[in-house]
């Protein structure tokens, strides 16, 4: 059936309206959850090796109180601060000491209004249980019978600063430095006491507490008097450009919370003027 030309007007009126209508903007909103909320977000946190065990469980407490994930690079924190500078794609950096923090701000690195001191660190002398050796201070490390020693290397590890600035102070370090075995971090430095590789070792107080609770009672540890070295203030930040600084910020919030800080006292950590750990 023919069509005459004036069936079609209709039609090409309509299609010359649509390409003239204003065009409303298109509004991109942040993703959601299933309930509505913001989505969570993958947070990643370099922190000092001391912090595997503390931050290991408020790593999960977080998780479970806010969604978010939060993704741990436990390590040495001087070599932790190189990445950072190297530009590796970290949220927030935990430090074994300020100074790698204030290293860091003068260069921009982090968000100067973010960085908090979360803990004085301790150090003790940790032995195995099966060690026949009784080693309770550090004047014992210079007896003949005691062949190796382990420390985390001072040249990046604060907590090797600390073993170094304690035998020092104690009058041993020249002795003892033939048989001082470096650790890359003070978790490794743990290692090889708990593997029989030395005799004793200078660690965390943060990693002595759980390691000597193992099963079989794996280890002993005394704490050193905190007089005989420099205090092990450990600070964190949130690194500049990250793209989850709300996530960053609430994680370094809660730390220092009250659900985070029962958590740091368990292993051994405490703020300035804070009742310390005997």
């Amino acid at each position: 059936m023919r069509r005459s030309l004036f069936s079609f007007i209709p039609i090409v009126m309509v299609l010359l309206a649509a390409c003239v209508a204003p065009v409303t903007p298109v509004v991109t909103q942040a993703p959601t959850t299933q309930t509505g909320g913001p989505a969570s977000a993958t947070l990643t946190v370099s922190a000092a090796a001391d912090l595997t065990y503390a931050f290991g469980e408020i790593g999960k407490q977080f998780e479970a109180e806010t969604g978010n994930r939060v993704v741990f690079n436990f390590g040495s924190t001087g070599q932790l601060a190189q990445q950072i500078e190297r530009g590796a794609p970290v949220d927030l950096f935990a430090a074994a000491n300020v100074s790698y923090i204030d290293d860091l701000k003068q260069k921009g690195l982090v968000m100067s209004n973010t960085k908090q001191l979360y803990a004085r660190g301790r150090i003790t002398l940790w032995t195995r249980a099966d060690n026949p050796l009784q080693i309770t201070k550090l004047e014992d490390l210079t007896r003949p019978e005691i062949v190796h020693i382990a420390i985390a290397n001072p040249e990046h590890a604060p907590y090797g600063v600390a073993a170094r600035a304690a035998m020092q102070a104690a009058g041993v370090w020249e002795a003892v430095q033939p048989k001082l075995v470096l650790g890359e971090n003070v978790q490794q430095t743990l290692q090889y006491a708990e593997t029989g590789n030395v005799d004793v070792a200078i660690v965390a107080l943060s990693l002595s507490v759980p390691a000597a609770a193992k099963q079989d009672e794996l280890g002993h540890w005394t704490l050193i008097p905190q007089e005989l070295h420099p205090p092990i203030d450990q600070a964190l930040a949130v690194i500049t450009g990250t793209k989850n600084e709300a996530a960053a910020r609430a994680f370094a919030a809660y730390v220092n919370s009250p659900q985070g800080r029962p958590i740091m006292r368990k292993y051994g950590f405490v703020l300035p003027g804070e009742e310390p750990i005997q």
